[in-house]
């Protein structure tokens, strides 16, 4: 089994995962699959610009250099994608304190969509403050 294929296999399953979570009902699993996603696309873009053995990571003489954006563009995308997931978890918590659900459709199977339920209802009325 080549190294290629073993990659590509870990590649495509965390992706078949992060989809999977991504279809889910709840909030979190798809804020899990959102993450999932964002790793594989960074392994994929970092496997992309191949990983050298005994290269430079500087130019100074002739031989073999090693390439530096992928590793600049994974770094910037694991920054970036922490703070979208933050952003993303944020929203999450927004949405379920404002439609007592956290569905992603904001309403729980089974129930009308109006329908709050008695854990989040208080005097103040549905969503908390009034």
């Amino acid at each position: 089994m080549s190294m290629e294929f073993l990659m590509a296999s870990g590649i495509g399953f965390v992706t078949a995962c992060g989809i999977y979570l991504l279809l889910r009902g709840r909030t979190f699993p798809v804020v899990l699959g959102l993450s999932l996603i964002g790793y594989a696309v960074n392994v994929f873009i970092f496997l992309m610009g191949r990983l050298w053995t005994d290269a430079l990571p500087i130019l100074v003489d002739e031989g073999p250099v090693a390439d530096p954006l992928p590793q600049a563009l994974v770094l910037t995308a694991i920054v970036i994608g922490f703070a979208t997931t933050g952003f993303v978890i944020e929203l999450a918590l927004r949405s379920r304190h404002e439609s007592g659900s956290d569905h992603v459709d904001g309403h729980e199977p089974g129930h009308a969509p109006g329908y709050v339920s008695p854990a989040s209802s208080s005097a103040d009325g549905p969503g908390g403050r009034a």
